[in-house]
């Protein structure tokens, strides 16, 4: 459900004018209700959304990949779910089996306030670093709820997105770090991509991009300070 949306359209007399129903080609399903329309919309062109319908607790609780809910889950639990595989923090934070509601934005909003690199091993984690990812982990999603709750102030959710101009280090690429002004980074890979701050989360080394430090190989730079 990357680009699928639900979106919802007021009565013709209750809605405001500005709102308007969004082009056909985009709804795959539309609902009626007495006070509006819930429209089910897919933007992108990979046609990736999708929806189920199920019967029974029996049969939801099927679809739940298991993952640990990081603000209802002590230190010890959060270790116990972190440490499950050998992972890479990105990784881990992002894999719903292991943690439920992180995923790709978050995760690096967590690591660049954990100070921790994205591609540090799950199980290589001393106890003040697996403290300092717990307490990011619980501070971040709180903070983000609480922020999106009081931007929405009870309206239905429309602008669905993972990048916003608050975060630190998601979609800022070449930005500047909030905390220390050093450009932000980034890792691509697949459809999905990794940000974080060198001199923040990595004591000042570029994490190597699987296409660009392949191409560029030895005039690939180590350090933040080789970009200046």
């Amino acid at each position: 459900m990357i680009a699928g949306r639900l979106r919802w359209r007021e009565t013709a007399a209750q809605a405001p004018a500005a709102q308007k129903m969004p082009s056909p080609k985009l709804i795959l399903a539309s609902f009626e209700f007495p006070a509006g329309t819930l429209v089910f919309t897919e933007a992108g062109s990979k046609k990736r959304a999708s929806m189920l319908l199920v019967k029974g607790e029996g049969a939801l609780a099927a679809l739940d990949p298991g993952g640990l809910e990081p603000l209802d889950a002590t230190l010890e639990q959060f270790h116990g779910a972190l440490t499950r595989e050998s992972h890479t923090l990105k990784r881990a934070l992002t894999d719903p089996h292991l943690f439920s509601g992180i995923g790709n934005a978050y995760s690096d909003e967590i690591l660049h306030a954990a100070r921790l690199s994205p591609l540090k091993l799950t199980r290589s984690l001393p106890d003040d670093e697996l403290a300092r990812l717990y307490d990011a982990t619980r501070a971040t999603l709180t903070d983000w709820v609480d922020r999106l709750r009081r931007d929405l102030g009870g309206r239905f959710p429309e602008k669905v997105t993972a990048f916003r101009d608050e975060m630190a280090v998601h979609g800022r690429f070449k930005r500047p770090c909030p905390v220390c002004g050093s450009p932000v980074q980034r890792i691509v890979y697949a459809s999905n991509e990794c940000n974080y701050c060198a001199r923040c989360q990595t004591g000042g080394r570029l994490l190597a991009d699987r296409s660009l430090s392949r191409l560029l190989k030895d005039d690939w730079p180590k350090s933040i300070d080789d970009l200046a």
